[in-house]
């Protein structure tokens, strides 16, 4: 295993600096295993390694928290189906490529278990691919819609989503037979939710994501 190189030690001394970096992937694996980067989100494709120790912002985690209440409320509508709502988990799948995305969604059995002595990472060459992963952008929209989308698709991720949230939307993308992403009205994996209903639902954050959840509760009922 190699150590970090010299073009990524720029991003490990806690600067929130956003870019991409060339690395290799023994690289993206040390820095998973840095201890000094625990609270870091690391991101491995084609070549790039991306450490984003930024701190979340008020309205980042205000959704960030509102997303598991989104969650709970739509399944328990649809006759409790169970998910399992692994927010910042990395993902990776070696030699292409390595994310820890703001949420990470299963749905129904077969979702990831650690056990003792493996890497506190999602192998998915030995679990099956997330149902979902959503990325909130709150500085971060050109890469959450350029390197990531293309990172999550390159895995594999049957949907997409990116909280825009200066813009109060949500864009939803579903993965296609050619292996590219596509915008999406409707969610799949939340069968008939509206991506619409989302983004009304971020524009009534500043009064809490307590009472957005509820509003979101309240519309989905009527479906």
């Amino acid at each position: 295993m190699t150590t970090v190189s010299s073009s990524t030690i720029s991003l490990l001394d806690n600067t929130p600096i956003i870019q991409w970096q060339p690395a290799t992937w023994e690289d993206y694996i040390a820095a998973c295993e840095d201890r000094t980067l625990e609270s870091a989100r690391i991101f491995f494709y084609e070549g790039y390694l991306l450490i984003d120790m930024g701190n979340e912002g008020i309205n980042h985690a205000r959704f960030n928290a509102l997303l598991t209440l989104v969650f709970g409320f739509w399944f328990t509508s649809k006759g409790g189906q169970a998910f399992d709502d692994l927010g910042g988990c990395v993902i990776e799948k070696p030699k292409v490529g390595g994310g820890a995305p703001d949420r990470v969604l299963y749905i129904g059995e077969g979702f990831p278990q650690w056990q003792e002595g493996e890497p506190r990472r999602i192998n998915l060459d030995n679990w099956r691919v997330p149902d979902l992963v959503c990325e909130i952008a709150d500085t971060t929209l050109a890469n959450d819609l350029d390197e990531k989308k293309r990172l999550y698709a390159a895995l594999k991720i049957p949907e997409y989503w990116v909280v825009d949230i200066k813009g109060e939307r949500v864009l939803a993308f579903r993965l296609q037979e050619n292996g590219k992403y596509r915008e999406c009205e409707f969610s799949g994996v939340l069968e008939g939710l509206p991506i619409s209903l989302l983004s009304e639902t971020l524009k009534i954050l500043s009064q809490g994501n307590g009472m957005a959840a509820m509003w979101f509760a309240q519309q989905i009922a009527a479906l």
